[in-house]
């Protein structure tokens, strides 16, 4: 699985992070209107709104701190950075059984997204211990991992909250603790000491690393695009249930069904097709191929008006996932060693903002040609994901051009 076989122990465990990081989202959602109404009795109208609030607590709070964490781990190393944050995470899992109030919700939800924010420290893991013809095939084992976590995520909260609203918390708390205890004993320290480089507030903050990742022209156009990529895929998330309910009439199993489908299938393109099809292609024709297809499946999704037209463009929808690994991985090729933790905080706090302006511009895209009859069309969103994918298209053919002069110029040309 990693560059070699005494790394795979490591890359096992920052795939167990990325499982957590992902089942934490879905672990929530079957249990967590209960908790707010049985904390506050209130209305599920009213509890409805202090849920969009505790989601944007956590998104703000991953935007604001994944790049100082990965800033730090630049600092100090991988391994003291993870193992805290995991620690941090599975104690707050705890916090969230055990709350006696809103309050101590909220406060749970903001621990949440501070250690949550693992992402960037994991990923520049995985750029330490992987050469570079090697990284889209194991940041692909990292997106199939978060696969992983989003089907079993719901699936565990909803078995488990049957039970006690409080008890998915509480497993989720003890599995995390073992990971944890897991990464202590095979979690070696992965960035060597002459790589590291010293902490500094002006770019441990998201504007700050962007900026300083905005010093490769490249890197920037590359991560544009990742960023439309990300704020596409927010339609999945914010209007799917909506969406099937409207247009195919759904059941809450049904919808839980497709999910758990779409989950299955990204697993298996990123965790098992993208390292050959890199490999054989390339990155570059990978992620035109993928954001082709994107193109494509959200305007069929748009424009879909049964159930079984909805799971054909989600089976096809699949296909669109080489280009995250594929793009993390151009990435990490035109940013310094010194700097992968502080690139990777980019990319988590790049997701976080597509996180938090996302699902308000898809929901009231939603909502506007649902609510009258004469605009009519549940599937807008959609449309609306096609368009910023095409955005996505047009800057990373800048960064391909780019790429293609970098590499024209002689090594020792001072602007190369």
């Amino acid at each position: 699985m990693a560059a070699s076989r005494s790394n795979a122990p490591a890359l096992f465990f920052l795939c167990a992070v990325m499982f957590l990081d992902a089942m934490s989202v879905g672990l929530v959602l079957p249990v967590m209107p209960g908790l707010i109404i049985a904390l506050s009795d209130l209305p599920v109208s009213r509890a409805a709104e202090f849920g969009g609030y505790l989601l944007f607590v956590f998104a703000t709070m991953q935007f604001v701190f994944a790049p100082v964490l990965g800033a730090l781990s630049d600092r100090f190393g991988r391994r003291p950075v993870l193992l805290l944050a995991v620690l941090g995470f599975s104690l707050d899992y705890f916090v969230m059984a055990l709350a006696p109030s809103l309050a101590w919700l909220f406060l749970a939800r903001l621990l949440s997204g501070l250690f949550g924010a693992t992402y960037a420290a994991a990923n520049a893991a995985i750029v330490d211990i992987t050469p570079p013809d090697q990284r889209a095939r194991n940041f692909g084992f990292a997106g199939a991992s978060v696969g992983v976590g989003l089907i079993f995520g719901p699936a565990i909260g909803g078995l488990l909250g049957e039970y006690s609203i409080r008890l998915p918390f509480i497993a989720a708390g003890v599995v995390t603790m073992a990971v944890c205890a897991l990464g202590y004993f095979v979690m070696p320290e992965t960035l060597a000491p002459e790589k590291r480089r010293a902490f500094s507030w002006a770019r441990a903050n998201p504007l700050g690393s962007i900026i300083s990742v905005a010093r490769s022209p490249i890197a920037l156009a590359v991560l544009a695009a990742l960023f439309c990529v990300q704020l596409a895929s927010q339609s999945y998330n914010s209007i799917w249930a909506f969406f099937t309910i409207e247009v195919a009439g759904w059941t809450p199993r049904a919808i839980g069904l497709s999910v758990a489908l779409y989950g299955f299938l990204m697993a298996i393109v990123q965790g098992v097709l993208t390292g050959p099809v890199v490999a054989r292609v390339g990155e570059i024709p990978a992620v035109y191929f993928s954001l082709a297809v994107g193109v494509i499946v959200y305007v069929g999704l748009a424009l879909a008006d049964s159930a079984g037209m909805i799971y054909l463009w989600v089976i096809a929808g699949s296909l669109s996932g080489f280009a995250f690994p594929a793009l993390q991985s151009l990435l990490s090729k035109h940013v310094a060693e010194d700097a992968q933790g502080e690139l990777q905080g980019v990319v988590a706090a790049s997701y976080s903002l597509t996180a938090i302006v996302g699902p308000v511009a898809m929901t009231q895209v939603f909502g506007a040609f649902t609510g009258t009859a004469a605009r009519y069309f549940p599937g807008a969103p959609f449309i609306l994901a096609s368009g910023f994918i095409v955005v996505s298209l047009a800057v990373f053919s800048r960064g391909v051009r780019l790429i293609a002069n970098a590499r024209a110029k002689p090594p020792d040309d001072p602007s190369t």
